[in-house]
Parts: C-alpha cells; structure tokens; sequence
C-alpha cells in the first residue's frame, strides 16, 4: 500500500495505477477519506457522488488487472464545478432559481474526462449565477480556504479550487469569465489554465458560453501543478461543432528557443500587495535562472480594459438576471446581486453602444498583439492581493487602499480580450498565505505557457500543502 495516496500529483497516481502499484479503489476510498475528514471545514462539495465513484473505481481496478486502461485519466478522481452539466443531475450554479430539471448529457469536458478514465467524486461550490469572487449560496452555503478558514477560496470556481488544495480530487475543470479560474487557483496555491475561447469545448455549461459573452468566458483546468494541468489540458482540448468559439487547432510541441518574456508587475498605476509584486519578481528570477530570457514590458493603450470588461461581464447581463429573479428578489443570494445591483445602477446601452464597445475591444486585442509579436508571452500579477478574509472589499497596499474591482486588474483585460492563461503558485506571504502569477500569451498558444509554466514549477521547487491538509 502506498501511505496517504490522496497527496499524490495526477500524474503521479496515473503512472502508479497503470504501473499495476496503485489500486483504483485503494486511491478512491483515500480521497473520501479526507473528504470525511476535512469537508465539514471547507464545504467545498454541492453534492457528492460517493456510491457511483466507488463502483466506478471497482470496475477501473478490474481492467487494470486485465491490463486494460481507459485513458491516461485512468482510475483518477477528479471534481467538476457545478456550472458543468453531469448527465441525471441538477446544475445549480449556486442558485435556487436554476437545475430544477437533471442534466439529459453530460457537459463535453465530463464526457472528455469519462472517456480518459478519470472518476468524478462530485459537483463543487459557486457563487451563485458564478457571479462573484467569493463562493457562497443558500444551496450548499459558504466554502472556505483550506489555508485559512477566515479567508475565501476566490469565485466563481472557488469550490473547486478549494476542493483540489484540501486534496479531495486531483484536479478538475473550471470556468473563468473575470478570472474565475485564475484567482481562486492564486487564492489556494494550485495551478489553472484560463485557455483561449474555444480551446476547451464549452458546450453544456450553465450559463450557455456563446456571443457576446463567449468572448469572455471559457472553460478549463485546473490541478495542484502546471504538469497535472498540462495532462488535463491534453485530455480536454480539441474541437467541438457544439462550441461556437470552437477551431481545429491540433496540440503542438512548444519551442522555446529565443523567447523573451515581459514582465509587467502591476496593472498601469494600480498598486499591489507587497506579496504579490515579490512573486511576479521572484518568478522572474527563477525563469532568468531557467534560460529564459526576461524584460519589463509596459503594455500601451490597455487602461480602459477593467471598464470594457465590466462592461461585457456586468452590465450587458444585467437585464436576464433581473428577469430570471424578477418578483423573488428575497429568494436571491448576495453573492449573485452584488455585482448585479451594480450594474443596474449604470444606463442600459443602446445597440449603437454595443457594436462601438465590441469595435474598441477588437481594436485594444489587436493592438496588444502586435506589441507581442516580439514578446510572446507576459509575466503579471494573478490578482492584486492575496486571499482575503469573507465579504472584505478594500484592501490595504503601501501605495493606497484599493477597491476589489481594481484588485480584479490583472485578470479582467485577460477575459476580455480572449487570451490564455496560466497561474502558477510561486511563494506565501507573511500570513502564509499562498501567493501564484500568471503567465498570458497569445491566442491558441496554450501549449508555450504551460512549458514555461512547467519550468518555472520545476525551478521553484515543491509547493507547500495548506496546513492540516
């Protein structure tokens, strides 16, 4: 028996399982096991799919002793944030307004997952309608950090993030429409891949991603190192006429032979926590000390992204959130009406607008990428701050206290300009609090980060697990 296999990265509990020295009940009855232990905590889970996972890693243990596999996901436990359809259930997305009729079929990256061998323990908390940066609802109630109990996980895909840090999965597939994937994956020290609109098929995930706000949101992986996100990602990329942002865009090997990173260590004249700027300094070195070669980079005419994005994510939806709640009001959840009131506060704009605002966002993505045609990829914050404790909105910096939407600038102009992403944990602050970057490059080249991503993982050496955990 291997102690604790639970704690194992996914790529190590695959080469053991299809080694034939890791059983897949052996490695699923670990995983509920600190799910008993350590849930009740963290809260982390909408709904459980303890019998089903069981069964499912009998029969994986039967074709393994027969020499039989699935996949390279084969025997793997894996969660699925509960904004993704999983065939005969409810998907919630934090709401009591939404899933009041099961899933016919499962969403195309369960079904990606399924068919790659991994095993689903369950469904994982979200704000609700995934509108918020912290993860609490009236279905399943608040998650916590694993670091730290006080502090949130992030939103909207905290439970999942959550869920993969306390090691209850080996990882798992988000969405990230504002950074949803990116900040919680920062907030809990795990890695997260926001992938390129279409890069990672869509299709039945609640709320539909399709224009205009397809141009934002996505969905992705997510695990405890960038080469279990790279395994992920291999598993779940590919085309699907059932995603409208979907391309044939086939896997590549990455060179990296003359590349220059830049290094940009806050949004313009937005301070960031003191923590935060030494990770963005420290992953420079570490990537200096790698080979890789690395610049400042001062991107130009990006100042009015965070507006734009706002624009896209919160005050176009406003009106079909208002509709779906429209005489409940009281039946809703803060997380799902703040950001909500906010919009509906702002004038409703005209179709005229509309067309001059997706002209400006063309424009600002086209103009950032000529600045990087030299400089491919782009070192940067994750989120202006660490985790911060529940229901917090300003946060202290040396410079000035910022606001929670200023915090969000670094990750926001990566939704709206439909980049890919990845965030790497890198150190902890002072409260030892996890602290992770990202690295954002050009569109479809995924596959460049995640080696950079790898290497700068391989340079910093092991991660600490949260405490306790």
């Amino acid at each position: 028996m291997i102690p604790m296999p639970h704690r194992l990265t996914l790529s190590a509990m695959s080469a053991l399982i299809r080694a034939r020295k890791l059983s897949p009940v052996e490695l699923i009855d670990a995983h509920w096991k600190q799910i008993a232990a350590h849930n009740p905590a963290v809260n982390a889970f909408v709904l459980t799919l303890e019998e089903s996972s069981r069964q499912a890693a009998r029969e994986a243990e039967t074709r393994q002793m027969q020499g039989e596999f699935d996949g390279p996901l084969h025997g793997v436990p894996v969660t699925i944030k509960d904004s993704f359809n999983i065939a005969g259930l409810p998907t919630r997305c934090g709401s009591r307004f939404l899933g009041l009729t099961p899933a016919a079929d499962d969403a195309a990256l369960v079904a990606r997952l399924r068919r790659a061998g991994a095993i689903p323990l369950g469904k994982t908390n979200c704000p609700e309608f995934l509108a918020n940066y912290e993860t609490d609802n009236f279905i399943a109630g608040r998650t916590n950090n694993p670091w730290n109990l006080a502090r949130t996980p992030g939103g909207s895909s905290g439970g999942e993030s959550a869920a993969i840090a306390a090691r209850f999965s080996a990882g798992g597939i988000g969405s990230d429409g504002g950074g949803s994937i990116r900040v919680p994956a920062h907030f809990t020290g795990i890695a997260g891949l926001k992938p390129t609109p279409g890069r990672c098929s869509a299709a039945g995930h609640v709320p539909t991603i399709c224009h205009p706000g397809g141009l934002l949101g996505v969905a992705g992986p997510m695990a405890r190192t960038v080469e279990d996100v790279r395994i992920l990602f291999e598993v779940l990329a590919g085309h699907d006429t059932n995603d409208p942002f979907s391309a044939p865009v086939p896997l590549t090997r990455p060179n990296l032979a003359g590349l220059r990173i830049g290094v940009v260590e806050q949004f313009y004249q937005v301070p960031v926590q003191p923590s935060v700027r030494d990770a963005v300094r420290k992953a420079s070195t570490l990537l200096s000390s790698a080979g890789i070669a690395v610049d400042s980079f001062a991107p130009q005419g990006l100042d009015r992204a965070p507006n734009l994005w706002w624009f896209f994510f919160g005050i176009l939806p406003a009106p079909f959130t208002q509709e779906i709640i429209a005489g409940r009001e009281d039946q809703a959840h803060w997380t799902g009406t703040e950001f909500l009131h906010q919009a509906l506060a702002e004038p409703q704009p005209s179709a005229k607008q509309l067309i001059e605002r997706l002209a400006a966002r063309d424009a600002m993505r086209a103009s950032l990428l000529r600045q990087m045609r030299d400089t491919p990829v782009l070192l940067m914050p994750a989120c202006g701050v660490t985790a911060f404790p529940h229901r917090q909105r300003r946060y202290p910096t040396p410079a000035k206290e910022i606001s929670q939407f200023e915090a969000m600038m670094p990750a926001t102009p990566v939704n709206l300009l439909g980049l890919p992403s990845l965030a790497v944990p890198i150190a902890q602050d002072r409260d030892g609090l996890p602290v992770g970057v990202q690295l954002i490059g050009r569109p479809w080249e995924e596959e460049l980060l995640l080696e950079i991503g790898a290497r700068l993982e391989q340079a910093r050496g092991l991660f600490p697990t949260p405490p306790g955990f």
